[in-house]
């Protein structure tokens, strides 16, 4: 049975691959995890540098964002991961970054199209943007009304099946059945949103075909799915 302290190095090294993967610089980002049956969450404390953070570091809290473990202030994210975790049972980490092509694409304030089965391999459709944050959100409980209207753009749809949105103005969020997992949903929502910008500068009326989404997505995460070992 796994402990605190095997979350706690697990969210200590899904940080520090934000860094190893090129998708956060100076202290842009943050992952966490969760203990389901504890019913307690890891997270990255609030402004610390990655080059200086140790396991240590990271912070402890309870479903209700109280500190139980830790001597640093958590994640000034903590309450958005919070409300996702509570919404989206199935995840086990969350990441947030600031990678610059799906940054790109929230300024934008577009979804990014399903164009390609790199994309298809991960995701089962376009990755969602928000919609506007009202003002009455952004006075009130910011962080907190954020997870909020992640949620609510999810809707119904399978969390695991679309690991990812984009906050409108604002940034990517992805998440996973764990923290490693949820940096590899940054990892590859950055690479398609890259690949979504060159392919608007040569076709924007391009298309995708929806046999080979379904085959791609399901080949890896379908009933029967067969890649990779067992």
């Amino acid at each position: 049975m796994s402990t605190i302290d095997d979350l706690k190095e697990a969210v200590f090294a899904a940080n520090l691959d934000l860094v190893r993967h090129g998708l956060v610089i100076l202290t842009w980002g943050n992952v966490s995890g969760i203990d389901r049956e504890r019913g307690l969450v890891v997270i990255k404390p609030s402004g610390v540098p990655y080059d200086g953070m140790t396991r240590d570091d990271m912070v402890v809290i309870d479903l209700d964002g109280k500190v139980v473990d830790g001597k640093l202030k958590p994640s000034s994210d903590t309450a958005t991961h919070l409300v996702l975790y509570k919404a989206f049972e199935s995840i086990g980490g969350v990441a947030h970054t600031h990678s610059t092509h799906a940054v790109a694409w929230a300024q934008a304030g577009r979804s990014i199209p399903l164009r390609g089965t790199t994309q298809a391999d991960y995701f089962s459709e376009d990755i969602p943007c928000t919609r506007d944050m009202r003002q009455e959100e952004i006075e009130s409980e910011f962080e907190h009304e954020t997870g909020n209207v992640i949620a609510e753009t999810i809707g119904e749809r399978d969390p695991l099946h679309v690991p990812g949105i984009l906050l409108k103005n604002h940034a990517p969020f992805t998440w996973g059945r764990s923290p490693g997992e949820a940096v590899r949903n940054s990892v590859v929502l950055e690479e398609v949103a890259r690949m979504g910008v060159l392919t608007e500068q040569l076709n924007r009326d391009a298309t995708m075909n929806p046999h080979l989404v379904r085959k791609h997505f399901e080949r890896k995460h379908g009933p029967n799915a067969y890649y990779g070992q067992k």
